[in-house]
């Protein structure tokens, strides 16, 4: 059975911009590299932890806020951009890869506005 097709076209392009940015962000927190296909790869549940760790560091709180404005409201959401991006030839996937990985994995409220923790530490 053929897996639908996706289209990044309902969310805001920086979104996509973002999500790139939170593949390479958890390559590195990771120690993958992007030059070794194999060894670079990252899961779903992986990339949504350093999206989650990269919105936190940009947007803070408003992280819900911003992921909102660009047409995210859930996980699954972002895995409807990785698999258009596929599609397009921006990314690779395994065949273990699916859509499924992404569904539901967290709730924005929890990760983002009733989990954060201030860093006490950051450079105002």
């Amino acid at each position: 059975m053929a897996r639908p097709s996706y289209s990044v076209t309902e969310y805001h392009p920086q979104a996509c911009q973002f999500l790139l940015q939170a593949l390479q962000f958890t390559q590195r927190q990771l120690g993958r590299s992007r030059s070794e296909e194999a060894k670079g790869h990252i899961s779903g549940g992986e990339l949504l932890e350093g999206v989650r760790q990269l919105g936190q560091q940009l947007f803070g709180m408003l992280c819900p806020v911003v992921f909102q404005y660009w047409g995210i409201n859930s996980t699954e959401d972002f895995g409807r951009i990785v698999f258009a991006m596929i599609d397009s030839g921006d990314m690779k996937k395994t065949p273990e890869d699916s859509l499924e990985d992404f569904i539901n994995v967290y709730d924005f409220q929890k990760a983002f506005v009733e989990q954060y923790e201030l860093d006490e530490n950051a450079a105002c």
